[in-house]
């Protein structure tokens, strides 16, 4: 049986982490550290290098450069053991339309030695009027509920979120927020990325802003706020990555465009 390690100290340890694609930097020394049994929010712009973070984190990909530790293990010597601990739901998981809901989660429970019971997970995630509806039939929102199934069928230490709200209704949101604070209650630690400030603040007790590959800010919501001296996490995150100042820009431009026009008309009347 595989054991998780000691619930103190670091779940996630990540340092130094580079990852190019080419001629472009995706990951530019990142140093990252998770708490275990804590929710951490991952925020950042698209293309900012968040989701090749943490799908090294999770295996996926490999590095250029540094390291990770994962639940005091690693990749490289501990694949089948950490495989057993961890639940990841994909920002764009495909599953098989063919499949109902029911067999697709006991599919994936057959993956692992300590699985749940698929039944009450399918009620955790709300699907039980959907347990024998084909993959296929499914609305964009069900789906990505079944993916967080999927991620919490196989019994994890740690759970890798990524974006899992997108396209849920408010309703649905919020449940789900009350599933990572069980998950979470349970002494198990979650990892999370998502574009909702609200989501962040909500359920993360501490948030790292990554921008251009690297860690540009790291604390809880009220720490980044008062650090930016706003009084909201999205307009702290809009300081911390330089947006204010891009926006502000193109509206000076597109004034002074403006100016421009009216001089001119004047000049020709």
């Amino acid at each position: 049986m595989v054991t998780s390690s000691d619930n103190s100290g670091a779940a996630l340890r990540v340092q130094g982490l580079r990852k190019s694609y080419s001629d472009v930097v995706a990951v530019d020394g990142l140093d990252l550290q998770v708490e275990s049994g804590e929710c951490f929010g991952l925020l950042g712009p698209n293309g900012a290098g968040k989701t090749t973070t943490i799908e090294i984190c999770e295996g996926l990909l490999s590095a250029d450069s540094g390291s990770v530790e994962v639940l005091g293990r690693r990749w490289e010597s501990d694949s089948s053991e950490l495989k057993e601990l961890l639940g990841i739901q994909l920002q764009d998981t495909q599953l098989s339309e063919k499949l109902t809901v029911d067999e697709t989660l006991t599919l994936f429970q057959s993956f692992y030695r300590d699985a749940r019971d698929v039944g009450e997970v399918i009620d955790k995630v709300e699907l039980g009027e959907k347990r024998h509806a084909r993959v296929g039939a499914l609305s964009g929102g069900q789906k990505q509920r079944l993916a967080v199934a999927c991620a919490l069928v196989g019994n994890p230490q740690l759970l890798f979120l990524d974006e899992p709200t997108t396209g849920l209704d408010p309703q649905s949101r919020r449940q789900l927020w009350d599933l990572i604070s069980q998950f979470q209650s349970e002494g198990r630690t979650i990892l999370l990325t998502t574009h909702y400030m609200e989501e962040a603040e909500r359920v993360a007790q501490r948030i790292a802003i990554i921008d251009h590959g690297k860690i540009v800010a790291e604390g809880s919501a009220a720490a980044l706020k008062q650090r930016t001296s706003t009084s909201t996490l999205e307009e702290a995150f809009l300081a911390l990555t330089g947006i204010f100042a891009g926006v502000f820009f193109v509206i000076l431009i597109a004034l002074g465009g403006l100016q421009l026009l009216a001089l001119d008309s004047c000049r020709q009347g």
